[in-house]
């Protein structure tokens, strides 16, 4: 797949571009709908399929509170090569692209830029300056400028309409079956493992890689999961522990992830972790031994969600 990180890049407009656009975050079976189709309709026209997205997410820069994001850029980008996207537009978002009308946007960029003759969007989907481009302008804008428009409805998975908020609702309540079946996939952090306190190897007996959480990204409920970790290419199974250490009086955010059958020193090394079952809350331990009796009835029931998610 193809990366453009601004529309500069592109260095002339494609003879038949079929076009997605969107923010895209998480990626999810409702997004995959939106790429299969303009992959489809690419490869029956003898054209390029084409998506367009932004960065940093437009609600970064618009809304005093932000948003929480599903997805980094990089994992976005690893999943939109992995639905056969050819090319990938990452528009930089600012106040200047904010203001920028649906029909500027339209004509300068996707039809003069990329050379759209197909567009691929959400039925929800609204672009340009105060979201003035709805589906049915583009339709119009479609029957004027002879380009053809489709418009993809709402997706629906176990019953529950597919979307990124209602994903981050559920990530944020630790409903992680819940969430593999909106996603497609597991949930995942990912991270470079840094120095901790040492007490998982030293004194419980059960050492950890340590990832640091941001409170202002979307973290999973507070808790122990069940995981899956990816390093080096390999899977292993295991368990994490997502919050504070309440027995040991920590205020750091953390990820701590005791792999199994696994003991490399992988400090400052990337690690992905997927997040399976969420097994229970965190809590605070009255004695070390409590905590020791407790992490390994974790990991004997870690063991048997892993053998059945085989």
């Amino acid at each position: 797949m193809k990366i453009y990180t601004s529309l500069e890049q592109v260095t002339s407009p494609h003879e038949r571009a079929c076009v997605t656009i969107g923010n895209f975050d998480g990626v999810h079976l409702g997004h995959q709908q939106l790429f299969s189709r303009v992959v489809n309709r690419a490869q029956h026209s003898g054209g390029v399929s084409v998506a367009v997205t932004f960065d940093p997410h437009p609600l970064k820069v618009l809304s005093p509170k932000g948003i929480r994001l599903i997805s980094t850029t990089e994992q976005k980008i690893e999943l939109i090569e992995r639905a056969g996207v050819d090319e990938l537009l990452i528009i930089p978002f600012n106040r200047e692209m904010a203001a920028t009308s649906a029909e500027d946007f339209v004509d300068r960029i996707l039809l003069k830029g990329l050379g759209m003759t197909n567009l691929v969007v959400g039925y929800d989907y609204a672009m340009g300056k105060g979201r003035a481009g709805s589906t049915e302008f583009l339709r119009r804008q479609g029957l004027a400028k002879s380009f053809s428009v489709e418009v993809v409805p709402a997706f629906y998975a176990q019953g529950k309409l597919v979307s990124s908020s209602t994903i981050r609702e559920l990530v944020s309540a630790g409903r992680m079956r819940d969430v593999r079946g909106l996603l497609g996939r597991y949930y995942q952090i990912r991270g470079e493992v840094q120095y901790g306190r040492q007490r998982g190897s030293g004194l419980l007996g059960f050492p950890t890689a340590n990832l640091r959480l941001l409170e202002e990204d979307l973290c999973p409920k507070r808790g122990v999961y069940v995981t899956q970790v990816i390093y080096d290419g390999k899977q292993y199974g295991g368990v994490s522990n997502i919050g504070y250490n309440p027995t040991f009086g920590e205020n750091i955010l953390v990820a701590e992830t005791h792999i199994f059958d696994f003991n490399d020193d992988i400090y400052g090394r990337p690690l992905r972790i997927n997040l399976l079952r969420h097994l229970r809350d965190e809590c605070k331990f009255r004695t070390l031994e409590d905590l020791i009796a407790q992490i390994e009835k974790d990991i004997a029931v870690a063991h048997r969600v892993l053998a059945r998610e085989k």
